[in-house]
C-alpha cells in the first residue's frame, strides 16, 4: 500500500515515518508540506492512503479533500480534537491526535485493513452473516474504550460517513460499519430503518407523533427524536398495526 504524508511540520512527518516502519505493508512514497503540494503529489502518484494534517498554512486538509477528483483512504493526524466529527463526515478512516500513540496508529491500521478487505470484496471464511437477535451481545470498540453490549440495550444506530454511531446508555461510540451492513445483520422485528441515516430499536420508542409531509416523529427513551421518512412510514404502520 502506497502512502503520502501531508503535514506542514517536518518533525511530525519524520515521527510518523518512524512509527510506520512497524507496518511494512505501508510504503511512504512521498511527503508534502501543504495542501497544494499534496494535491499535486496525489494526482501524480495516485497513493492508496494519505495521512493528512488539518490545520496547515493556506488551505486546510478539508479544503484539500474537496478539490480532489479521486480521494484515497484518509487518516487525519492533528493536534486538535474539535474536528473529529467533521473528519468522519468526509469518510476518514480515523482521526489521530498528535503526538500519535503507537496503539492508536495500530487501531487505524486495523480499520485500514478492514476497508481494504471491503474494497476488494474479500470476505473472511469465518465471517458471520447470521441475523443477530435482541438477546445477542456485541463487542463495540472505539479507540481505547471497549464495551460488550446486549443488542436490546442499543436504542439507535446513526450513520456518520463510513461509520455508525451506536447509542446505548450515555455512550455514543463510533464503529466502522455502514447502516446497510448493520441492517443486514439486525432482526427486523426489533430494529427498523427509519430513514437514510437512522436505525431505531422499536422497543426503545416512547412516543410517536405525526410529522411533516406525511412522516412520523419518534421519540426514544434516550430523548433522541428521529424522523421516519414518508416511504418508511408506510412500512412502519404496516408492521405495527393489528
Amino acid at each position: 500500500m502506497r502512502a503520502i504524508i501531508i503535514d506542514d511540520e517536518r518533525l511530525a512527518r519524520t515521527e510518523l515515518r518512524k512509527l510506520l516502519q512497524d507496518y511494512p505493508e505501508v510504503e511512504v512514497v512521498d511527503e508534502a508540506a501543504n495542501a497544494d503540494e499534496g494535491i499535486n503529489k496525489i494526482d501524480s502518484l495516485q497513493p492508496d492512503l494519505v495521512f493528512l494534517d488539518i490545520q496547515m498554512p493556506g488551505k486546510t486538509g478539508f479544503d484539500m479533500l474537496a478539490e480532489l477528483e479521486r480521494a484515497p483512504h484518509v487518516i487525519f493526524t492533528t493536534a486538535y480534537d474539535e474536528y473529529a466529527l467533521k473528519a468522519f463526515e468526509v469518510n476518514a478512516l480515523d482521526y489521530l491526535l498528535k503526538p500519535i500513540e503507537p496503539k492508536r496508529l495500530a487501531d487505524a491500521m486495523q480499520k485500514l485493513h478492514i476497508a481494504e478487505t471491503k474494497d476488494n470484496h474479500v470476505v473472511p471464511e469465518n465471517f458471520n452473516q447470521s441475523i443477530l437477535t435482541e438477546t445477542d451481545q456485541v463487542f463495540v470498540k472505539d479507540g481505547e474504550r471497549c464495551w460488550f453490549v446486549k443488542l436490546s440495550d442499543i436504542r439507535l444506530f446513526e450513520s456518520v460517513g463510513n461509520y455508525a454511531k451506536v447509542f446505548f446508555g450515555a455512550n455514543k461510540p463510533l464503529i466502522l460499519k455502514s447502516l446497510n451492513a448493520l441492517e443486514e445483520r439486525l432482526d427486523p422485528k426489533t430494529f427498523f430503518r427509519a430513514n437514510r441515516k437512522h436505525i431505531v430499536n422499536l422497543r426503545m420508542i416512547e412516543k410517536i407523533e405525526p410529522y411533516f409531509n406525511g412522516g412520523l416523529l419518534l421519540e426514544l427513551k434516550g430523548g433522541e427524536k428521529i424522523e421516519v421518512s414518508r416511504r418508511q412510514t408506510v412500512k412502519f404502520k404496516e408492521m405495527m398495526s393489528l
